[in-house]
């Protein structure tokens, strides 16, 4: 859907527009178990809204900008609370963390049953830290209403095996990592022929170039 060049990033009526066609494309019994999800320019009262609508019943997972009320809230998380980030296939992500900072925020201007969930990692190799990062930590956050399925997720999947204990990670430690002891060399013979006998270039032989 092509918007004009000057559109702003958090206008709800675009979003709205793009949540309508994309539900149109499913079948009609598949429309009320969809999980919407945007980036920080969703985060906002208006399309959230919209989105909880008793009519749609539609679940979401939004990103949020972090406010002066949230970096206050993520200051005063404690060191116990934050808790290893999986990626999507259900594996332990490294220098990785969540936490749940639902019970710091005010969420009344925001629909019911809100969570907002805060993630903190270290930055890949070579990435320029911000001003607003901590202890040399990224945080970023997202807005979802998945408390019940997520739920039913952790009461249904089996206990994890226990994982190796890693230690640091060499790149995000900023060093190089060990490079192979080089191969030892040896003489090649008769590498490059003797070529004098049949060189004729620009009229000189080869005693003419020694």
């Amino acid at each position: 859907m092509l918007r004009p060049g000057n559109a702003g990033s958090n206008t709800a009526a675009d979003h709205i527009a793009a949540t309508r066609l994309a539900l149109a494309q499913l079948p009609a019994a598949l429309r009320r178990r969809v999980l919407i999800r945007a980036d920080s320019g969703g985060g906002t009262h208006e399309f959230l809204t919209w989105l909880t609508a008793r009519s749609r019943r539609l679940h979401y997972s939004v990103g949020m900008t972090i406010t002066e009320e949230i970096r206050h809230a993520i200051g005063t998380i404690p060191a116990q609370a934050w808790t290893p980030a999986c990626d999507g296939d259900g594996e332990i992500r490294d220098g990785a963390w969540v936490a749940d900072i639902t019970g710091m925020l005010d969420l009344a201007s925001w629909p019911k049953g809100m969570r907002v969930i805060v993630r903190k990692e270290r930055p890949h190799p070579g990435a320029q830290l911000r001003f607003t990062d901590i202890d040399g930590h990224r945080f970023t956050c997202f807005a979802t209403d998945t408390r019940r399925a997520a739920r039913r997720s952790r009461a249904a999947a089996p206990a994890p095996a226990p994982r190796p204990v890693r230690g640091p990670h060499p790149q995000r430690q900023g060093h190089r990592p060990a490079e192979p002891a080089p191969a030892r060399l040896r003489a090649e013979p008769n590498l490059v022929p003797d070529r004098g006998a049949g060189l004729r270039t620009a009229g000189l032989d080869a005693d003419a170039r020694r």
